[in-house]
């Protein structure tokens, strides 16, 4: 039996010639990644196990992004922890306050993860680098602090679901309204430690934006991973960021999946994830009218250039309602650049929106955008669950940037027209 894609690249980082699903192996890293709430507890556990040095002081990377700028003194502790650990262990890719981004827009963007590699992160969605064609993957604090004193994890070998890809999307409708209407099928455990490959004929009409943000949610069903095929928008992308020779893997024709599942993406409609869960899924078919508090636009799942140049072609010449906050954040320090120079923020600021540094701060109720008790909230963020956002009798709705800045304008749950 032939091997997935997701299998390939486990298996030479492995040693071995094949894997299956349900094997325990040892796995070389190529990365490991930590933000400032996961770091310090990857470091603590470094320490308390005695280890002197990081196995690659290139292949460490810290990210302060969740509570900076430091919100309070807990967080201001926190980084500072960082801050010192990277220093006395000279860690190269130590991302800080000025210079860092949300760490899945900001590892692709700088080019640190390319086809073929094998990631881990203390951050559940770390899984957004399969859109790249690497393996990444989520983990405990516990596994991150072996693996920056090791460069291996241990690896259970996922079984694989496939989604067959056919079509292209309608007007405003996006990677975001996908990866929704997915979960909202298969449910939040549909694909439970198992991976998500997407194929077909239609990922080509996939932009890259979009595939990070669809790899980014697979663990919004549970899943081990998702992951892409590498292809020529995967290599321009790529080839503009690093120097590193990307390593090409493709499933086998008899690689064994647990079910394929086929979509036709010109059915696919503006979808909405009404609270508490992202199965929650609706389209504006079965829409009612709600009155909204609040939009956020950003987050590791929709926080890209292309995901503001969205937001604000609806908002251009238009005003936030009455009663509605919407705070836009770039996902990282060239993003607001780029968008600087393009105008968007200006387009923002005049619609009456609050633009931010780049920050994860209001995706989990850290800070900047935390909900009061009967708050509505529409969020492209990737998790509504109770309380997620601020008091736990808040609702959060996730949409696309589209539906996002349209809602904003409305002030109430509005499709993109």
């Amino acid at each position: 039996m032939g091997m997935t894609m997701t299998q390939k690249i486990i298996a030479a980082h492995c040693g071995e010639e094949s894997v299956k699903a349900g094997q325990i192996v040892l796995a070389d890293l190529d990365l490991v990644l930590a933000n400032d709430i996961t770091a310090p507890v990857a470091i603590n556990e470094f320490n308390k196990a005695g280890c002197e040095s990081v196995y690659d002081k290139n292949k460490v990377v810290f990210v302060l992004d969740h509570f900076v700028p430091n919100k309070d003194i807990k967080a201001a502790e926190h980084s500072k922890q960082i801050r010192d650990f990277s220093r006395e262990k000279g860690i190269v890719n130590f991302f800080d306050v000025g210079e860092m981004g949300i760490e899945h827009a900001l590892l692709p963007e700088k080019g640190m993860v390319i086809p073929g590699d094998l990631v881990i992160g203390a951050d559940s969605h770390t899984c957004t680098y399969g859109a790249l064609g690497a393996f990444s993957t989520g983990v405990g604090s516990t596994d991150m602090a072996a693996g920056m004193a090791t460069g291996k994890v241990w690896l259970k070998v996922p079984p694989a679901i496939k989604f067959n890809l056919t079509g292209e999307f309608q007007d405003n409708v996006y990677g975001k309204d996908l990866i929704l209407h997915i979960i909202g099928l298969i449910g939040v455990d549909g694909a439970l430690y198992k991976s998500m490959e997407f194929v077909g004929d239609g990922v080509s009409n996939i932009s890259m934006s979009d595939r990070l943000c669809i790899a980014n949610m697979a663990i919004e069903c549970g899943a081990k991973n998702g992951i892409f095929p590498v292809d020529e928008i995967t290599l321009e992308y790529v080839s503009a960021r690093s120097n590193r020779t990307p390593k090409v893997y493709e499933a086998d024709q008899d690689a064994e999946y647990e079910r394929t599942i086929d979509i036709d993406l010109s059915q696919i409609k503006q979808t909405v994830a009404f609270p508490h869960l992202p199965e929650n899924t609706r389209t504006f078919d079965d829409i009612p009218d709600i009155k909204i508090d609040q939009v956020v636009i950003g987050s590791c799942t929709n926080g890209r250039l292309e995901d503001l140049i969205v937001a604000a072609g609806i908002l251009k010449g238009k005003k936030i309602a009455e009663g509605v906050r919407c705070i836009i954040l770039p996902g990282t320090q060239q993003i607001y650049l780029d968008a600087m120079d393009m105008g968007l923020l200006k387009i923002f600021i005049e619609a009456g929106c609050a633009v931010s540094t780049p920050t994860c701060g209001p995706c989990l109720g850290g800070y900047m955008g935390v909900l009061a008790k009967g708050e509505r909230c529409v969020a492209t963020t990737n998790r509504n669950f109770i309380g997620r956002m601020g008091h736990p009798e808040s609702e959060v709705y996730l949409a696309s940037p589209a539906v996002a800045a349209a809602s904003a304008i409305a002030g109430k749950i509005a499709p993109a027209l």
